[in-house]
């Protein structure tokens, strides 16, 4: 394993890359969520670097992640990620190769790394067989739990062909022993070959081949852990744990919802123009006015344009059955996550700015005793202070603020005493969206601003434009809080350019 990542993983993460090259590199990663499987995965494929290229599998949600990641942890080119996406719009300032999987003609995934969704599998399976992919990732593995879905059914027999397979997922087994099954026949068709045996064995039997309950738990789980399992829950390892991580997730936004963000900023970039083109400070003011005015704008239609993509992301935090908290600042945001909720039938309670103080006692009660409330949908500024919600120990930022000691109070809602798990905290960020913006006002009031990917440090790794490069300091964000709480948080905003760092630039 190359020594810069094995030197950045938790003791268990490293037993975790060895169960897997133990077991023939096919095995179930099943760790609990956010105990960085991506990462091991990654770590693991660096170590079979002979059998590359890779091919990863994922939901539509977390594509760019990977990405990402990838980029971040291994020494190769952007160039060579190849990621299939609907559309080859956006600036793609990481460099990435971009596929559009509504391609006309043929499609070629010829990166090192050719990360696709689960959903476009069935259109390409002929290709995939044909490919020659040894190493597949699987990842959020339980999307193939279903034996008659057309995922299912073109993705098995490209994982089976793999000489390596990773399956991920924190929750590979939803509900029921028979959710299991197809995911185990991918990895070892030799010894899950017989769902009749292994139904009537782990589910109860069954009536004409339905099987939907269960029996000898014990037996199938130590049957998996001697086969193909390995998994860890965050209070077995809360000891190599560091106590709060941050972590950026990319989405991919559709070209429809992209149209009005692209014109405003093409009006914004005119406005920029005409400010540098003034002579006199009374010509300046007037631009300076609209200037912030149109960035209010590009801040709101953002958020509307980020909206099924966050509720994407979602689907998954959903599946994976956890407590958090979700934050966001606009209505419309708001609204839209609350009533996805609801649709789910996932229990959650929402505290914003129209919640009566008197309620909210309440609802936080609510959210900490009751098991089956899941979420807490919260607006920054009103559900970002004076709150404890440590039943949560995951954290979702749908939105940004301009202040990052905002944020930095809203996470603390979970990280804070009372709390007995690792938190962690997870940015959804869109390119070429106010979240560019937002991090140049962010990072210019923070000197050098970075992110905890998978970390092991109370700090923020600082990075530039180069993921990997080593950072001149760092710094802790609770240090400038107040510092950052009393800047006026329009000033930087006359100062602003386009970003100029790529797409893992690290919060």
């Amino acid at each position: 394993m190359p020594s810069h990542i094995e030197s950045k993983l938790l003791p268990f993460q490293r037993d975790g890359v060895r169960f897997i090259l133990q077991h023939g590199g096919r095995a179930l990663l099943a760790d609990e969520m956010g105990l960085g499987k991506t990462l091991q995965a990654i770590a693991v494929s660096a170590c079979i670097q002979d059998s590359w290229p890779v091919l990863i599998l994922t939901p539509s949600s977390l594509r760019l992640h990977w990405a990402s990641m990838i980029q971040q942890w291994l020494d190769i080119p952007p160039s060579d990620i190849l990621v299939l996406l609907p559309q080859c719009g956006g600036s793609n300032r990481a460099g990435y190769t971009i596929v559009s999987s509504n391609s006309k003609g043929s499609i070629q995934l010829d990166g090192l790394f050719n990360i696709i969704s689960y959903d476009i599998v069935p259109k390409l399976q002929n290709l995939l067989m044909a490919s020659e992919f040894k190493v597949v990732i699987a990842d959020e593995s339980h999307f193939l739990k279903n034996a008659q879905a057309k995922r299912t059914t073109a993705s098995l027999p490209v994982i089976k062909k793999a000489q390596y397979a990773i399956l991920l997922s924190g929750t590979p087994a939803l509900s029921r022993p028979i959710e299991l099954f197809k995911q185990l026949e991918a990895l070892y068709p030799d010894v899950y070959k017989n769902v009749h045996e292994y139904g009537n064995r782990y589910c109860k039997g069954g009536i004409f081949g339905v099987y939907q309950g269960a029996s000898n738990h014990e037996e199938l789980h130590n049957l998996m852990k001697a086969t193909v399992m390995i998994r860890r829950l965050k209070k077995d390892v809360l000891s190599e744990l560091p106590v709060k991580r941050r972590q950026h997730v990319f989405l991919d936004l559709a070209e429809k919802d992209m149209r009005q963000i692209n014109a405003l900023f093409r009006e914004l970039e005119v406005l920029k123009g005409q400010i540098k083109a003034c002579k006199s400070q009374e010509e300046i003011e007037p631009l300076k006015f609209a200037e912030k005015n149109l960035i209010n704008k590009i801040y709101t239609d953002s958020a509307e344009a980020k909206i099924p993509a966050v509720l994407d992301y979602l689907g998954t935090v959903i599946e994976a059955g956890c407590k958090f908290l979700i934050f966001a600042h606009h209505q419309p945001m708001i609204d839209s996550i609350h009533q996805f909720l609801l649709k789910k039938k996932v229990g959650c309670i929402r505290i914003d700015g129209s919640t009566p103080p008197a309620s909210r006692h309440a609802l936080v009660t609510d959210f900490q005793e009751k098991e089956a409330t899941k979420a807490a949908v919260l607006s920054i500024r009103a559900g970002g202070v004076g709150l404890t919600l440590t039943a949560a120990s995951t954290v979702i930022f749908a939105e940004l603020s301009w202040t990052p000691g905002d944020l930095i109070q809203a996470e603390d809602r979970a990280h804070r005493i009372g709390q007995v798990s690792s938190v962690n905290i997870y940015y959804l960020l869109a390119n070429d969206t106010v979240d560019d913006i937002i991090w140049d006002v962010v990072q210019s009031k923070l000197e050098n601003l970075g992110q905890m990917l998978d970390g092991h440090e109370k700090t923020l790794e600082v990075s530039s434009s180069q993921p990997r490069s080593s950072p001149a300091k760092q710094k802790t964000l609770d240090s400038f809080m107040k510092r950052c709480n009393s800047t006026d948080d329009m000033e930087h905003w006359s100062k602003l350019k386009r970003p100029r760092h790529s797409a893992t630039s690290p919060f």
